[in-house]
Parts: C-alpha cells; sequence; structure tokens
C-alpha cells in the first residue's frame, strides 16, 4: 500500500500539507486548517508542487529566505488504499495514526483547478 502523511507547518501562517506517495512522487496539498477527523467537516485544499519520496520523514526547520520558512513536523502517517481517482476526484481509504476511515478529494467546479475539498466520507 502507498504511503501518506500529513506535516504541520508553522511558515507564515499555520497549515497542513497533505502529501499521498503517488506516481513515484508526493502529491501535495496545503490545507489551512487541522485535517478533518469527523465526517461532515470540510476542508479547503490547494495542490501545489509535487514533493519527492524522500520528504516523507522530513521534520525539522526550513531556514528563513528559503521556501516554505518555518517548523515542519510529522502530524499524522500512515498507509491509503485508492478507492477512486479521476481527474475531479480521489476516494482513499485512510489508515493513519489520525486520519482513518474514506476520504475525499474533490476538485471545485468553478474555482482555480488547484482548489480541491477534503473531507471525510465514512
Amino acid at each position: 500500500m502507498p504511503g501518506f502523511v500529513v506535516h504541520e507547518h508553522h511558515a507564515r501562517r499555520l497549515h497542513y500539507d497533505l502529501r499521498l506517495e503517488m506516481d513515484n512522487v508526493l502529491k501535495s496539498w496545503a490545507v489551512p486548517k487541522e485535517p478533518p477527523l469527523e465526517k461532515g467537516v470540510k476542508r479547503l485544499a490547494i495542490q501545489v508542487e509535487d514533493h519527492p519520496l524522500d520528504y516523507m520523514d522530513f521534520e525539522g526547520d526550513i531556514p528563513e529566505g528559503h521556501y516554505g520558512a518555518g517548523r515542519v513536523r510529522i502530524w499524522d502517517r500512515g498507509n491509503y488504499e485508492v478507492l477512486k481517482k479521476t481527474d475531479r476526484e480521489i476516494k482513499v481509504r485512510f489508515d493513519g495514526e489520525k486520519l482513518r476511515g474514506e476520504y475525499v478529494l474533490l476538485r471545485f467546479e468553478r474555482a482555480g483547478e488547484n482548489d480541491w475539498l477534503f473531507f471525510k466520507k465514512q
């Protein structure tokens, strides 16, 4: 099963980086608020550049003057199973320490192409 990680990223503003091991990279989304742990809670997720797989284990400080400067720690990690994947929807089953169960990333209808909705389905 592929892996995932959620980084708690204390940059200019606290946010969370959801990273899914997919296509030999970490597909990544910045989530401005804590990822949803309960069904019915929806979060904005902004797709950002892919990261290398070795970033899965990264924790530490990104120095001032560098992109994403600030403290990064692992908030959650584990494995996941892809249940559905299209250009507009990614449905997965997370088996992490915090994120457990079915989650959906759904691309917004009329927003920027990088804007997704992230929520727990079951």
